[in-house]
């Protein structure tokens, strides 16, 4: 076993000593994000790269794209028209309409945006297959928009009719850019089109609906909050993200009705996903009624674990759900070891001296399964509850390796000099070589500068 040990220590001192000292160490905290849907700006903000090479205009197209790149528009603006002026044949010249409009309307003001609105119509006329033709289209509405926010009648006539149009698969991102600039134009107008796209059930306005969503959630008034209701809940839509979108955006809706079908989508659906949005939706309503809920689907025995996990989560986040007393309460009525998992990790969130010996307790707790204790012990670390006299204590106090083994991996994540003490006693006087071999490896991913000569000492005896 000695040869062993000292193998282990002659590998891990030759690492320690030609590396540098940022050694890794392992981040096991977990994340969690909630995500909406952000609309591009058209052909992405930046024309691509030259793509022919031999063309005559590759030099010209280039200037001109580093300085729209450099958001010089409107030098950018004049490189783009030179190019068609120096090189008509070339064949960039289709594109340069799109992108000399797409840098006159970054530089703003209402007679640029005349000048682009011509560009593009020239585009659209004598080039209709251009690789930008799309993106031409989708610009047009912004460029009105912004002319009908100035008061211009004849741009505003125009995004109010884009809004209306019947369902084409083909124009829906244009339908659906007209939409949003019709928002912000006029949320009175455009709140009943919403209404009616979402009441539009067929396969075609799918990607339109999802969009149409995120657009009522930004205007919150008594008939979008309707809106919401009836896709989440009243009058569902088929189309599963719409449904969770709707859902989400109840988050921001501050009124009994909307805890109602919230409970509703928690009693009745069966989609994960779904009834995931409504735990978080209800998590954001302050009121008593929410915590009850989220406490109340917690402790639902027939309920989907993993959305029962994130009720236990919200719980945690929340003081006036009860935060981690209500979860410490809640651990011994728990059967699934997940559940308990998650409720050691919401524990933990809260650093307080209760809740550390809470986990030390329970990292001591031999009725517990191995792996929990271990969860419990790991937390316990990472929220600052166990000290090196503490960690002293717990590796005497525990027969079981998995737990010793355990410990000193906490040790190796606190970076303390005491830490690296006591990782030292561990290789040095530990009779069980497997442990040794544990405190050892730890110790060559320490920055402590006593290591390398420790190691060496090792390899000595």
């Amino acid at each position: 076993m000695r040869n062993v040990t000292i193998a282990m220590a002659v590998g891990v001192w030759g690492a320690a000593m030609a590396l540098p000292a940022e050694a890794h160490q392992a981040s096991l905290r977990p994340k969690a994000a909630e995500s909406v849907v952000a609309q591009a700006e058209p052909g992405g903000g930046a024309p691509p790269a030259a793509w022919l090479q031999e063309d005559p205009g590759s030099r010209s197209y280039t200037a001109a794209r580093d300085l729209l790149n450099r958001r010089r528009y409107r030098e950018a603006a004049d490189g783009f028209a030179a190019l068609r002026r120096d090189h008509p044949r070339s064949g960039y010249v289709a594109d340069s309409y799109y992108w000399q409009a797409f840098a006159l309307y970054r530089e703003g003001g209402r007679e640029n945006h005349r000048t682009a609105l011509d560009l593009l119509a020239t585009q659209r006329s004598r080039h209709a297959d251009a690789r930008t033709a799309s993106e031409g289209e989708d610009l047009r509405v912004r460029i009105q928009a912004e002319l009908a926010r100035g008061g211009d009648a004849e741009s505003a006539e125009y995004i109010a009719q884009q809004a209306s149009q019947p369902c084409d698969s083909q124009k829906q991102p244009i339908r659906a850019a007209a939409l949003s600039a019709l928002l912000n134009m006029n949320a009175d107008q455009a709140v009943p089109i919403l209404r009616e796209v979402l009441q539009n059930r067929d396969e075609c306005s799918v990607e339109l609906r999802r969009r149409a969503v995120f657009l009522v959630s930004q205007k919150m008034n008594d008939e979008s909050v309707d809106i919401l209701l009836d896709l989440a809940h009243g009058n569902p839509d088929p189309d599963s993200e719409v449904r969770e979108q709707a859902v989400f955006w109840l988050s921001q809706v501050r009124s009994e009705e909307a805890l109602d079908a919230l409970a509703s989508i928690l009693r009745e659906t069966q989609d994960r996903n779904l009834q995931e949005k409504a735990i978080f939706a209800i998590s954001q309503h302050n009121s008593a009624r929410a915590v009850t809920m989220l406490r109340d689907y917690a402790e639902r025995t027939d309920a989907d674990a993993e959305v029962r996990s994130k009720a236990i989560f919200w719980i945690g986040q929340s003081d006036r759900a009860g935060g981690s007393r209500y979860l410490r309460e809640l651990y011994g009525r728990l059967q699934d070891a997940e559940l308990k998992e998650r409720v050691i990790f919401g524990v933990a969130q809260s650093r307080s001296a209760e809740n550390h010996r809470w986990l030390l307790d329970r990292a001591g707790d031999r009725s517990e399964t191995i792996d929990l204790r271990k969860k419990a012990l790991f937390w316990a670390g990472q929220s600052g509850a166990v000290d090196v006299a503490a960690l002293r204590s717990l590796y005497g106090s525990f027969e079981d390796r998995e737990m010793k083994e355990q410990i000193i991996f906490v040790a190796s994540q606190r970076n303390r000099p005491g830490a690296v003490d006591f990782l030292m006693e561990v290789a040095r006087s530990e009779t069980d070589g497997k442990l040794q071999e544990k405190a050892i490896f730890w110790l060559g991913q320490s920055k402590d500068p006593r290591v390398a000569q420790f190691l060496l000492e090792l390899i000595r005896l």
